[in-house]
């Protein structure tokens, strides 16, 4: 049978560590290693044979299983861990085969799982952020003085500089970066049984117990996996997966913030920055398209709607839902695809970005110094007033736009500026405020 999902049609993700650590092979190991954890739990903590716990772990390695028949045969029951139990409990020795699953249930078995290839897939995320911030700073750092016209609106609007600019990628990156990490180092196991009471370990042989057998095992679970403990089964709890997407999409949309600074500032007409190796066109021989910011555009544009279903499961009915939990497991592993990939591009257009000075002064030139208006507005007010101020600058504007003159020539006969050095003034180089040691009090961020 062809592969099912190749990435054919999704580049951002093709190739990518997340792709990897998201497939059905890493959600099938992940299921195995959440079954063996439990079995190897009980055996801690005396409730199966030490042998148990040996045995379930040897015979939970994915190759032993076929993945297409586990989903087909997973619509019977709704989810895949219902044959995957049954795979796993004869993959085992019979003295074994009583602890595969034991008191657990499948959400269980799948949270857990979900939480682990998250937690797998965030730890290469991570380390591409923490690529991308450092490309960001040696680019701020770099150009830490350099003038560049600041947009707002579409227009010019005063000078800033593209350290500045770089240096507000970054921290936007950190603060991602942040966030993720939180809530990697905050991702629980799962393990409540058929309502979340945990009531099959809290009973003994002869049918009665202790009301604390079970709390002992989420612990020691917990450790088995690597993953944090929870407080209470979260079957309908559903925070963790809704703050696991809330970041997820939060980091989606700041590295898309970046891109849509390149892709507007790499167009033919302004060419202040270009990405290191553009794409190819399949028409048009002279392109080189900024492919990563595109790519990492795409899954901003994505990953709010993926995190929205996410969200919208959190109103999940009783003990166990039907429905809420079945709809969350695509949109996240969509999710931690879509930013395992922009965080892997983003990394990529960071350390490649090239930078056009000389383009970004002549740029500011363009407005003949009005994108400096507002300083010679302060000049003048110290000078004649406000109201006055405004007035002299409102006219001397439109007459520079309407007659193609420069602001500096207008205002040479203007009282008001008598004894000034307008060509300083109207240097928009020399009106970039606080931009510089902005830049240097954002890199001082780790």
């Amino acid at each position: 049978m062809h592969e099912s999902d190749a990435g054919l049609l999704a580049p951002g993700r093709a190739g990518s560590a997340a792709e990897a650590a998201t497939g059905d092979h890493a959600f099938l190991q992940a299921l195995l290693d959440a079954e063996a954890a439990l079995a190897r739990a009980q055996s801690a903590c005396g409730l199966a044979p030490a042998g148990a716990g040996r045995a379930v772990t040897g015979a939970a390695e994915a190759e032993r299983f076929d993945v297409r028949d586990l989903a087909l045969r997973a619509r019977s029951g709704g989810n895949p861990v219902i044959p995957l139990v049954a795979a796993l409990s004869g993959a085992v020795d019979e003295e074994a085969r009583p602890y595969v699953h034991r008191g657990a249930t499948s959400q269980d078995i799948l949270d857990t799982a979900a939480m682990l290839v998250a937690s797998r897939t965030l730890s290469s995320v991570l380390a591409d952020l923490d690529r991308t911030a450092g490309a960001l700073a040696r680019l701020a750092a770099e150009h830490r003085d350099t003038p560049m016209p600041g947009r707002t609106l579409t227009q010019h609007a005063v000078p800033t500089t593209f350290g500045l600019k770089a240096a507000g990628w970054r921290s936007s990156v950190l603060d991602a970066r942040d966030r993720l990490r939180a809530v990697r180092d905050s991702l629980p196991a799962q393990l409540g049984g058929a309502a979340g009471t945990l009531a099959a370990f809290a009973t003994d042989a002869s049918g009665t117990g202790g009301d604390t057998g079970g709390l002992g095992l989420v612990a020691a679970y917990a450790r088995e996996l690597g993953l944090a403990e929870p407080l209470l089964p979260w079957h309908t709890l559903r925070t963790p997966v809704a703050d696991l997407a809330g970041a997820l999409a939060l980091t989606a949309g700041v590295l898309g913030k970046t891109a849509a600074d390149v892709l507007t500032l790499s167009r033919t007409e302004i060419a202040e920055l270009a990405e290191g190796s553009g794409g190819g066109s399949s028409a048009m021989p002279h392109k080189a398209n900024p492919v990563r910011a595109t790519l990492i555009a795409a899954a901003a544009r994505r990953a709010p709607f993926a995190a929205a279903t996410l969200y919208g499961s959190l109103a999940a009915e009783d003990e166990r839902p039907a429905g809420a939990w079945h709809a969350e497991w695509e949109p996240l592993r969509d999710l931690l695809r879509l930013v395992g990939g922009a965080a892997r591009d983003a990394a990529e257009l960071a350390e490649g970005l090239r930078v056009f000075p000389e383009t970004m002064r002549s740029h500011l030139g363009l407005t003949g110094g009005l994108i400096v208006s507002e300083r010679l507005a302060a000049v003048a007010a110290a000078r004649v007033g406000r109201a006055r101020a405004k007035e002299i600058l409102t006219e001397a504007a439109a007459r520079s736009r309407d007659e193609g003159t420069t602001l500096a020539g207008i205002l040479a006969a203007e009282p008001a500026f008598e004894g000034l050095d307008l060509e300083e003034l109207t240097d928009p180089a020399r009106y970039t405020g606080c931009a510089g040691p902005f830049t240097d009090r954002a890199l001082e961020r780790r």
